[in-house]
């Protein structure tokens, strides 16, 4: 049995239990096999037995009390995963599919997310099972204050960062914000995702989605197309969704149909995206609604919507939504690029699958950490007080996704798996916190 074999078999007598979080795991050691024939130091430093076991975890309870008086309890928690590179950052899901699993799973990714960016950011994550659907702003305001009554003993501006996930927005943001500046006398960028108001950065809100058009876009003119003139489908109608849907818009393209979690939408002219963020942003809404404005669309309630043919598939939904069948009635209808704007979308039976047809395949960690890199750059902003334009901001996160593609690219080729950026992007975003842990010590 090789190292990495030994390393995953026990991380699963460890965490029995949590199948995303070990998916997530043998995903990066699987890549890694090459590297450590590179450097047998790693082994003998337990490099990996350290990497994949997180540094600190805390799980806390969430007592708050609901406008009917009713006294709540949910379960609160925060993975710190590796703090190598810089101080923890990481997103804060609230969801009722949270657990620990879910949260090491999110947290172990983006070690490697946020060492590719290039930017000094270690890894973590963070969330509750509380669901903000249906709740009132008060109600959600009572449960993320008493969740930061907790929280804020653990992060600060030099330790660690969080930032929105699924399920925490702008509002949620500043609740938790408030109450940690009462509970710290510290007004400091100790969250990412502000309001503009108070220390956010422009471009925060459409980065996900612009930094995966971005990056997917340098894939693709690698190989002579382009978004001009594309049929594109996104799953999804979120943050990331929406705004990667813009920037396909921008580049020439056509996104034909978006998502949620009860059906999707098929508007062969083109999704009408003001109607889509009017119905989401606004009005916080279902996709269904999207008919009532445009009749001529159709709405199916279900799953169903890698059945549509397009050249450009986006999933930016949630982990595991896109699995083997869906990908081969991809790879069926003529796509020629799938970008993961979620975290771990596509099984890895579909991911298999489009690279054993050659399908140009970017994968989360590398193809979604716009949101992460303008996470780190209003932190930027934050530490020198000072706000950069829209444009200073976009080409910076630009330039990041750029970046992130030519090393991805490059370290696939140079370790014999040519446009393989699953494997580039592991092993890249590996090698840097790797260097930073040998130097630092059995710490």
């Amino acid at each position: 049995m090789s190292y990495v074999e030994q390393v995953y078999q026990k991380v699963v007598e460890r965490n029995p239990h949590e199948p995303e979080f070990l998916q997530a795991v043998k995903e990066v050691l699987d890549s890694l096999e090459p590297v450590l024939d590179r450097h047998p130091e790693y082994q003998k430093a337990g490099l990996l037995e350290r990497i994949v076991e997180p540094e600190r975890q805390i799980i806390f309870r969430v007592p708050w009390v609901d406008d009917q008086g009713r006294v709540q309890v949910n379960r609160g928690m925060r993975i710190q995963f590796n703090s190598a590179i810089g101080p923890y950052k990481g997103g804060i899901r609230f969801h009722p599919t949270v657990y620990t699993g879910i949260i090491k799973f999110l947290g172990f990714e983006q070690i490697f997310k946020n060492s590719l960016t290039g930017l000094p950011i270690g890894g973590a994550k963070g969330g509750s099972d509380f669901d903000p659907k249906g709740k009132s702003d008060a109600e959600v305001m009572r449960f993320c204050q008493s969740f930061m009554n907790e929280l804020y003993r653990h992060i600060g501006a030099d330790v660690d960062v969080p930032a929105g996930d699924i399920g925490v927005g702008a509002r949620e943001i500043g609740y938790m914000y408030g109450q940690y500046k009462k509970l710290t006398r510290l007004y400091e960028g100790v969250l990412t995702g502000k309001g503009l108001s108070y220390g956010g950065s422009l471009v925060r809100t459409e980065a996900t989605g612009y930094g995966l058009v971005y990056f997917v876009d340098e894939m693709i003119k690698a190989k002579g197309k382009s978004f001009e003139g594309a049929t594109v489908v996104i799953s999804g109608s979120g943050n990331v969704a929406i705004y990667a849907a813009e920037k396909v818009y921008q580049l020439g393209g056509k996104v034909v149909a978006m998502c949620d979690s009860n059906g999707y939408i098929y508007d062969k002219d083109g999704v009408n995206l003001d109607t889509v963020k009017r119905i989401k942003e606004v009005e916080r809404g279902r996709i269904r609604d999207y008919v009532k404005s445009h009749p001529s669309a159709e709405y199916v309630d279900g799953t169903g919507i890698w059945n549509i043919k397009c050249d450009v598939a986006l999933p930016c939904a949630t982990q595991n939504e896109l699995d083997e069948n869906d990908a081969k009635k991809l790879v069926a209808n003529g796509c020629f690029a799938v970008g993961e704007g979620a975290n771990m979308p596509c099984t890895p039976e579909a991911v298999r699958v489009f690279l054993e047809n050659k399908v140009l395949f970017a994968p989360g960690k590398a193809a979604n950490a716009g949101g992460v890199a303008t996470s780190a750059l209003e932190m930027s902003q934050n530490s020198m007080r000072m706000s950069w334009t829209f444009e200073e901001v976009d080409a910076k996160l630009k330039n990041i996704m750029v970046n992130i593609y030519k090393n991805v690219s490059q370290t696939a080729k140079e370790y014999g798996h040519e446009d393989n950026f699953v494997v580039g992007a592991n092993i890249a975003g590996f090698l840097k916190v790797a260097d930073a842990m040998m130097a630092q010590g059995i710490v």
